[in-house]
């Protein structure tokens, strides 16, 4: 449950490597989260993950996940469920590809949207009906601004993103009054050591503009988010007049524009 201050006791990441996650588990961390499960492929960057935040004073544990192992889903997820209660779970995974690569090889392009959203419908699922067994948490979902209208350089990307943004919104409206709290986060192009791991800015609008963030940045808008209970988080706040008003830009010129 959560604390007297506002903040979950127990975190799933989904992406244990996430520089967006990891950067949220610090930060909750030091709001008194204490068990922490990393969930991701075997890896010494999931280890090295797992061994800088016990160092930060928090019980952190390791579990195999693949986002394209579907079927093993309900049974690898529902078996950290049963170790007692979660209170948060961040659902942080995902690929960019590579939008020229995966127009050529369309398996390539149909793993970076079975990875996006196949693979986050079914951890979601999972996810959402062991927290609504539960009676209580809270299913963060990281979108992207890329998802928000289709574009030229990135729709590949995109539009799984789109998929998983529509998907999100849909299960938090379904769960509305079990206890249960669904939060869709849309950051913007975020700058990091590891930016190809959390989006592509390459092919991300407004790269060079105050609209790039960070995954602290992210890290503190989730927190902020979950003590305000909102359904919708953009990262940062600018962002959301800016796509509001890129949505109904007519195609043709939309097309021509340097986005």
């Amino acid at each position: 449950m959560k604390d007297a201050f506002g903040a979950p006791q127990s975190l799933l990441v989904l992406g244990g490597t996430s520089e967006i996650g990891l950067a949220t588990a610090r930060r909750l961390i030091a709001c008194r989260t204490r068990t922490v499960w990393l969930a991701g492929r075997p890896s010494p960057a999931l280890e090295a993950a797992a061994t800088e935040l016990r160092g930060r004073g928090a019980y952190v544990r390791t579990v195999d996940f693949d986002a394209l192992d579907t079927e093993s889903h309900e049974m690898t997820l529902g078996k950290i469920f049963t170790e007692g209660d979660i209170d948060m779970v961040l659902l942080a995974f995902g690929i960019p590809g590579d939008q020229e690569r995966d127009e050529e090889e369309p398996l390539s392009a149909v793993r970076v949207a079975q990875t996006n959203y196949t693979g986050a419908v079914s951890a979601g699922l999972v996810c959402a009906g062991a927290l609504q067994a539960q009676g209580h948490g809270s299913l963060v979902v990281l979108s992207s601004v890329a998802g928000e209208r289709a574009r030229r350089a990135d729709f590949i990307y995109g539009s799984s993103k789109a998929g998983l943004d529509a998907f999100a919104q849909g299960l938090g409206d379904a769960l509305h009054g079990t206890g249960v709290h669904v939060m869709v986060v849309r950051p913007g192009p975020v700058q990091s050591a590891g930016t190809a791991a959390e989006a592509p800015l390459a092919t991300i609008p407004f790269t060079r503009t105050p609209l790039v963030t960070t995954p602290d940045a992210v890290a503190a808008a989730i927190v902020t988010g979950l003590r305000r209970r909102s359904e919708t988080v953009w990262v940062p706040g600018a962002l959301r007049a800016v796509m509001s008003a890129l949505r109904h830009v007519p195609r043709p010129l939309f097309r021509r524009l340097p986005v």
